[in-house]
């Protein structure tokens, strides 16, 4: 961390132990281990608070690099930048976007009837998922290599449901599901991502002016960006049009602000380049202002301003939305497992509490502090190269098919999706663009995330059973 972030060791360790004591001490006062019950349920509470604590940890260190990884890698944003805009806006999405109330706390995956009358066996089970889950997520983190967090979560309740509940303990199309999305999610974004970069070279890189084509472009995938998004996330009304004026005005807004943004950055470059290129022939254009491979000197570096720029507020929104929706990988069995201690049927509703949701996000930003860098690099840069066009083709490609996948109900991984999306910008270059190696063991942490997050499940609850026998 200390490399990482240019800080004195002495500071680096001091960080992590702040951490590490607010981890141990905040639980403490929390209202929900202050509940109505002995000492010994309390005690349970409290190393259910830590496991869920573990978990979001270990989110932050792996899933935030979706996010944060393509800008860091294309140089939009320094690591030190990325790290500290991802944790107000993971922390705030995390606080404000999570789910409140949840009945699908086991992700579909596991038929929590199938343990009814057998609370103390489905608490394990709750608890070493996320034990089992935070674990792998830690050994691949520590590697760098970018797993999916529903994955590892899924992964280990199967194990635990096969093991002690039978076959009849896990819906199996649910499964089904989440395997093939190993498929289409990098596939898609490598499609999608392909075609914007060709995209961008095509009427960015090839145009007469290529600074003012990337000026001009700009709010126009804004404006699509931020309709699309609002539309399929955010609608105000059930009423399609209703619906559908407010995300054209949202899309309109931010067109508007990204071009003023735009014009107040890199307007007099914009317009001494305009001039030279009115004012020379279309020799001197070719020789001096961009050629078959792309623009070059101030051309490039408007080019370049202008997609870092929307890159950043990509990686922004991809930010936030992620704090909201994956902290739920660590809040909801947490969630359910404190129900269960409170005396809540496993099959009830179940209410989150402010101060958990924050708890979970609190987690994330710890692992983002402490380990995030790790991942962010593998995404960054051990793919393939990336720059500011590049970056901005893969951050769109996979914000675009994780928004309409999710919307059209297809399973989709938002990790895998990225992945796929940064391979595609190296395919759109050449296939000897994209580092193999990285991309095989990347491959491999995938299809070994499932059996081994079940593996470490049933290990850790054949522990915990035993454990508990003197608590509950």
């Amino acid at each position: 961390m200390a490399k990482a972030f240019h800080i004195s060791p002495r500071m680096a360790i001091s960080i992590s132990v702040v951490i590490a004591f607010a981890a141990l001490t905040v639980p403490l006062a929390m209202r929900s281990l202050i509940f109505h019950g002995t000492t010994k349920m309390k005690v349970l509470a409290y190393l259910t608070l830590l496991s869920g604590f573990y978990m979001a940890w270990n989110i932050g260190a792996n899933d935030v690099a979706n996010a944060m990884g393509t800008s860091v890698g294309s140089g939009a944003l320094t690591l030190r930048q990325a790290v500290l805009t991802a944790a107000v806006l993971e922390f705030s999405g995390a606080f404000l976007m999570g789910t409140h109330v949840t009945s699908t706390m086991q992700k579909g995956i596991l038929v929590t009837s199938v343990f009814q009358g057998n609370d103390p066996l489905l608490f394990a089970g709750l608890l070493s998922s996320l034990a089992a889950a935070g674990t792998w997520l830690q050994v691949a983190s520590s590697y760098g290599w970018p797993v999916s967090t529903t994955h590892c979560i899924v992964g280990a309740m199967v194990g635990f449901g096969l093991v002690y509940g039978g076959v009849n303990a896990v819906f199996w199309s649910s499964l089904a599901r989440v395997s093939s999305s190993w498929v289409i999610s990098p596939l898609m974004g490598a499609a999608v991502s392909f075609l914007v970069y060709k995209c961008i070279r095509r009427f960015v890189y090839s145009a007469p002016n290529p600074g003012q084509a990337a000026a001009a472009s700009a709010p126009i995938a804004v404006f699509t960006g931020v309709t699309a998004i609002s539309f399929a996330a955010f609608p105000l009304s059930k009423i399609l049009y209703i619906a559908v004026l407010q995300a054209l005005a949202c899309g309109a807004i931010g067109a508007i602000f990204v071009s003023r943004a735009i014009k107040k950055q890199l307007g007099d470059l914009l317009s001494s380049e305009a001039e030279k290129i009115a004012s020379a022939d279309n020799t001197d254009v070719q020789q001096g202002g961009f050629d078959v491979a792309g623009p070059r000197g101030a051309q490039l570096q408007i080019v370049y301003g202008v997609f870092g720029y929307m890159q950043v507020l990509s990686a922004c929104f991809m930010s936030f939305a992620h704090g909201g929706n994956d902290v739920s990988n660590a809040i909801g069995p947490l969630a359910a497992a404190l129900s269960l201690l409170q005396g809540v049927a496993s099959s009830a509703e179940i209410v989150i509490p402010t101060e958990v949701l924050a708890w979970g996000g609190f987690g994330i930003v710890a692992g983002l502090t402490m380990w995030g860098y790790r991942v962010i690099a593998t995404i960054g840069k051990k793919i393939t190269e990336l720059t500011p066009t590049r970056g901005f083709a893969a951050e769109f490609a996979a914000a675009s098919v994780v928004l309409f996948a999710s919307k059209l109900g297809l399973p989709i991984s938002a990790t895998h999706t990225l992945v796929g999306a940064v391979m595609g910008v190296g395919f759109a270059r050449g296939l000897n663009r994209v580092r193999s190696e990285t991309v095989r063991e990347i491959v491999v942490s995938w299809l070994i995330t499932i059996p081994v997050g079940a593996l470490l499940s049933v290990f850790y609850t054949l522990i915990l059973t035993k454990i508990l026998k003197y608590f509950m």
